[in-house]
Parts: structure tokens; C-alpha cells; sequence
């Protein structure tokens, strides 16, 4: 028979740590922790540029910041609620309000100088040119006869 040490007070340490290392997990991600609804994007390549799509119905252009740092584009904003009273008979509200947060690692071929971002109907459009030194170049081939 194993002779273990009783330590009561060791659950509840080893709960502390647990919580303090989680806080800490949500203090570092920042606006992440905050952000109340995330949109959702499209995101496509073309030969000459990455083209990012977020539906953002009902934010105005003012409200979006969209900015660039070491690679990472970043996307937030705020989507102001409405005041609704219960007269006026909502039985359901599905429609997200409050602060959104989107991050995207862009790759070395992007250039970060030249991006280019509009909203039209909802639609957050960002446009992000390749360098000139990556695009694609088509190589003729010839015969020897």
C-alpha cells in the first residue's frame, strides 16, 4: 500500500491556474475577446490580386476600420442596434449588432501599400494587389527546326 500526501488546498490551486492562464489567453487576443459576431468573407486569388468579400449588412462605411501591420490585415468596426420595443411585435430578432473583428495573414506576394477597400449594399470589398516581382509570367516556347 502507496502512502500518497493529503493537500486539500491543491484542487483549488491547480483551479486558479487554470483560470489565470485563460484570462490571460483572452487578454492577449485583445478586440478577439470582445468582438460580439465575426462576418463572414470570401476570399478568392486572381493573377493580379487577393480579393476579400465581408458581408457587413447595416454598418456604415464610417464604422469600419480596416488596417494593415506586419503582414496581417485587420478588419473591425461597430454595428449600432436599433431601439425596439417589444410593441411593436418582434417575436424574434436574428440580426447581429455590436463590435466585429476579423484578421487575415497575408502572404508575401501582397502588397501592402496599395490596398484598396469600399462597401456598397453591405458588402465590404478589400482588394489587395500582388507585387509586380510575383505575378505570373508566360514564357513563349519555340520550335528548333
Amino acid at each position: 500500500m502507496a502512502i500518497t500526501r493529503y493537500e486539500p488546498w491543491s484542487l483549488l490551486n491547480q483551479l486558479q491556474r487554470e483560470l489565470l492562464s485563460s484570462q490571460d489567453e483572452k487578454t492577449s487576443e485583445g478586440s478577439i475577446a470582445t468582438a460580439e459576431w465575426a462576418p463572414a468573407v470570401d476570399i478568392k486569388e486572381e493573377t493580379d490580386k487577393f480579393v476579400i468579400l465581408a458581408d457587413i449588412p447595416g454598418v456604415k462605411p464610417e464604422d469600419i476600420e480596416v488596417s494593415m501591420e506586419a503582414g496581417v490585415l485587420t478588419v473591425k468596426g461597430k454595428k449600432e442596434s436599433e431601439a425596439k420595443t417589444e410593441k411593436e411585435g418582434y417575436k424574434r430578432v436574428e440580426r447581429t449588432f455590436g463590435s466585429f473583428y476579423r484578421r487575415f495573414s497575408l502572404p508575401d506576394s501582397a502588397d501592402g501599400e496599395a490596398i484598396n477597400a469600399k462597401c456598397k449594399h453591405g458588402v465590404l470589398e478589400i482588394v489587395i494587389p500582388k507585387r509586380e516581382a510575383v505575378k505570373p509570367k508566360r514564357i513563349n516556347v519555340s520550335s528548333e527546326e
